[in-house]
């Protein structure tokens, strides 16, 4: 009896021995706190797959959209620490939105495992083609035109990088706007297109396929220098704006207390994917830079969650923008 205990025992171990060794042994979700068509969205597919090819297996996108992101945050929040849920958003919501939304009750210093950036990619403001605005320094003139209706800015959700950087771009010009949220960058730029809003400030993930069709005009990139992917569109500086200078990073998270060995796996897969000939040149028509070298892994979002907590609290406090509590 007790020799066919002993081989029960054995066989237990071997088989639970196994099954960790087998992460992951099927589909992992990755949450996109924000509405398909945008920014985030458009990089999480990208990468999605080609993590998912090898990390050897299917890596599902679950758009949860919803104000500043929150909706999504709390699931992630929620989510088991086995490795089979991660996070690919932005610093809106890794570093914007738990001073904005403070009853999220989100602490990224504390309640998440970095895994490394994806790309980082400059704003861009465009209006719509039927505005007739040309060029920045004449958006800001009819902005500061007290004797016309107010410009239309239109962006993907308060809370979020949209709606952070337009609120910046008004501090930094002293001038004012109707704001107009959207559950999402992809409605927002709909609307662009129409003619329903006047201005979207986003990132060039969304904008250049949406200039495509020449309904949007993009006005100005914040980049130091010009974009090979928009020749024609000026930098912030060139418009008289240089310190609008927002780049947003992206980037992916596990729920903390995800065991190491499965987070060094998904590390890996992210790195594997970012070497990838397809997912760079994916990257590159979207004017995404993706990191290289030491600014892979987990220490560099680590960094960046860090100053960027305190850099958008500081803005948030100075330019007076409304604290959802």
């Amino acid at each position: 009896m007790l020799k066919h205990t002993r081989h029960w025992l054995a066989a237990a171990f071997i088989a639970v021995v196994g099954s960790a060794n087998a992460y992951p042994d099927k589909a992992i979700t990755m949450i996109v706190p924000y509405a398909t068509g945008g920014s985030t969205d458009g990089l999480a597919r990208i990468v999605a797959d080609a993590m998912g090819k090898s990390i050897g297996t299917s890596i599902i996108v679950e758009n949860i959209g919803g104000v500043g992101g929150v909706p999504g945050v709390q699931k992630f929040l929620r989510a088991k620490t086995d490795g089979y849920t991660i996070m690919l958003s932005n610093m809106g919501s890794f570093a914007i939105a738990p001073t904005l939304y403070p009853h999220m009750k989100f602490d990224p210093k504390t309640e998440m495992e970095p895994l490394g950036l994806v790309a980082e990619v400059p704003m861009v403001l465009s209006v719509s083609a039927s505005s007739g605005i040309k060029d920045l320094p004449a958006l800001l003139k009819r902005m500061r035109d007290s004797s016309k209706p107010r410009i239309n800015l239109g962006n993907g959700g308060p809370g979020g990088t949209g709606h952070i950087g337009a609120e910046y771009f008004l501090y930094l010009t002293k001038t004012t706007s109707e704001m107009i949220p959207y559950r999402g960058t992809g409605p927002a730029l709909v609307d662009l297109m129409a003619g329903t809003v006047d201005v979207v400030i986003d990132q060039t993930v969304a904008m250049i396929p949406a200039s495509k069709g020449k309904r949007i005009v993009p006005l100005a990139v914040a980049s130091p220098e010009r974009i090979p992917q928009m020749p024609d569109t000026p930098t912030f500086a060139e418009g008289g704006v240089p310190d609008f200078d927002m780049s947003v990073w992206n980037a992916i998270a596990a729920p903390k207390g995800i065991p190491h060995d499965r987070a060094e796996k998904l590390v890996k897969a992210l790195n594997v994917a970012l070497d990838d000939p397809k997912v760079k040149t994916a990257l590159d028509s979207l004017g995404a830079i993706a990191p290289e070298g030491e600014r892979r892994g987990p220490q560099e979002m680590h960094r960046l969650t860090l100053r960027d907590l305190d850099r958008f609290e500081k803005l948030i406090k100075d330019a007076n923008i409304p604290i959802n509590n």
